[in-house]
């Protein structure tokens, strides 16, 4: 059983739902992340999306896209992204993570190391499942083969513009879990609206097997709280990133902390 489905197995054994964060390798200082996916995780996260810095992030809205800028101004790059998580690794062996990102950075990373090097190197170094946003079910059966092939989990977005079709291609081929976009737009836009998440849910659930955790649009305890009671988690992105891309090196681990541990305080009350 994968990291991440055994996640799900004990949160819902006992009966709590996930609370996934999301933060940029790489931002808001290049060597911080290691330490900042500790933080997380001693705050209550249960998986861990890391974002893989990509200059043209089109799903994405301007707070990610400035984490981005910001990372690749560095010299953030998907090799980096791999080394984070394997230092990650040293102490934590337990909680699943996820890299999310777009087809650019994996296609240049396997011209440069060797084809279907990604997901080999990917699972090494301790990935446990991957989310690339420009890489829909029709268009990813030869990476979906190698991700299956080296034990990756294949995670996927659905929105609310999803069609049957499109929803029961997804059940198919996703585990893991499934990333429902509750939101039409980038992410950090907008507002959410939680009635519109819970009527869409039936349809996912119809064809999806996988657990279903909610993101775009969260951004405080009440939120997070709310689409959870309709689905299987939460995933937070562009409010923690606003939250710690502007603090002095030694308040962004405290500051992220106390966030997560606020989102995980809701989440757990009844």
């Amino acid at each position: 059983m994968s990291r991440i489905a055994n996640a799900f197995k004990q949160l819902q054994a006992n009966g709590r739902k996930a609370l996934i964060p999301y933060i940029t390798a790489g931002d808001p200082y290049a060597d911080i992340t290691p330490d900042l996916m500790h933080a997380l995780v001693s705050a209550g996260a249960d998986v861990i999306e890391v974002g893989v810095p990509f200059s043209d992030p089109m799903a994405d809205g301007r707070v990610i896209q400035r984490a981005s800028e910001r990372a690749l101004a560095k010299g953030m790059n998907l090799a980096n992204v791999l080394e984070i998580v394997r230092i990650f690794r040293q102490k934590d062996q337990q909680t699943p993570v996820v890299l999310m990102g777009y087809a650019n950075p994996v296609e240049f990373y396997d011209h440069r190391h060797g084809e279907n090097r990604f997901a080999q190197d990917a699972a090494a170094v301790g990935v446990d499942g991957v989310l690339i946003v420009d890489y829909p079910p029709e268009e990813s059966h030869q990476f979906a083969k190698q991700l299956k092939l080296h034990g990756l989990d294949q995670i996927f977005l659905l929105a609310p513009t999803s069609t049957e079709e499109r929803i029961a291609q997804v059940g198919k081929l996703a585990s893991g879990y499934v990333y429902y976009v509750s939101l039409k737009g980038v992410t950090g836009a907008a507002s959410l609206n939680t009635d519109s998440v819970s009527a869409f849910m039936p349809r996912i659930r119809e064809h999806v097997h996988a657990p279903v955790c909610v993101g775009f649009g969260i951004r405080d305890a009440a939120s997070a709280k709310a689409v959870a009671a309709v689905s299987d988690g939460a995933v937070v992105g562009s409010r923690l990133i606003e939250l710690i891309e502007k603090q002095p090196r030694d308040q962004v681990l405290p500051v992220a902390q106390a966030f997560i541990a606020e989102l995980r305080q809701a989440l757990d009350s009844k």
